[in-house]
């Protein structure tokens, strides 16, 4: 049975909401190999419409609809050998409203955008830099 991809046909007001939005975040990392996730430790995974103004000024972001997700912790290889106490879970943050609007600009499928946004930030999980995940991508 095929499904027409998220988004064929709608209007920005039949697009997925955040609780939509943050089911196929879910179902895009249980989608990655089970190995993979177990490196990914206690890491949380949040859905929000935008970053917020705090995240945009330390990036030098004016325009929200810029920044797709964001990773918020310290990488496993900057972090300490032993967690402390106190710190927070590492995070990756997926921002609904510019997915949505940059995918709208392209034909990919959301969920696979979706998960490339997620990849993408738990990249930086693990240590890699913008740069280190282009020079991957460009292996492909």
């Amino acid at each position: 049975m095929s499904h027409e991809p998220i988004g064929a046909g709608m209007g920005l007001a039949d697009m997925p909401d955040l609780a939509e939005f943050e089911r196929l975040a879910l179902r895009a990392y249980q989608s990655l190999p089970e190995d993979f996730r177990a490196l990914t430790g206690e890491i949380e995974i949040r859905v929000a419409d935008y970053a917020d103004r705090e995240a945009l000024e330390e990036l030098e972001i004016d325009d929200p609809l810029d920044l797709l997700g964001l990773f918020e912790g310290v990488g496993l290889a900057h972090g300490p050998a032993t967690p402390f106490t106190g710190a927070l879970p590492n995070r990756v943050w997926l921002f609904r409203l510019a997915i949505l609007h940059y995918w709208r600009d392209y034909e990919e499928a959301l969920e696979d955008l979706v998960a490339h946004v997620l990849i993408h930030e738990i990249g930086h999980h693990f240590g890699l830099s913008d740069d280190d995940m282009d020079a991957l991508y460009e292996m492909d």
